[in-house]
């Protein structure tokens, strides 16, 4: 009983130190909105992936994050990035004549 009850308390702690921190990151027409976001070493984040017109990707190699994103479905990917620096994120998924200028800028800092 006292274990269920922990493991509800930490489900329902909102505004907690422990809490995941969410970035959604919307895909659209060559662009990611935020087009960069800044993250912490060793900080656990969800980014939450969403499109609004058709299927795009996000690839960001030194993070270990590639994901396909589908129209009308969320995706979610938990990061924690362990090494500090400046990585670019590219859409994963061709999807049109500004694909290869599709990218999300992503700093990770100390």
């Amino acid at each position: 009983m006292a274990i269920a009850a922990m493991a509800m308390a930490s489900a329902v702690s909102v505004g907690s130190a422990s809490e995941t921190r969410r970035i959604e990151i919307v895909a659209s027409k060559f662009t990611y909105s935020p087009s960069e976001i800044t993250l912490k070493k060793g900080e656990p984040v969800v980014l939450v992936l969403r499109t609004t017109d058709v299927t795009h990707g996000l690839k960001i190699e030194a993070l270990g994050v590639k994901s396909e994103i589908s129209k009308g479905k969320d995706t979610e990917i938990a990061v924690t990035p362990m090494q500090v620096g400046h990585f670019v994120g590219k859409c994963a998924h061709f999807c049109g004549k500004g694909h290869g200028s599709m990218t999300l800028q992503v700093n990770v800092v100390e």
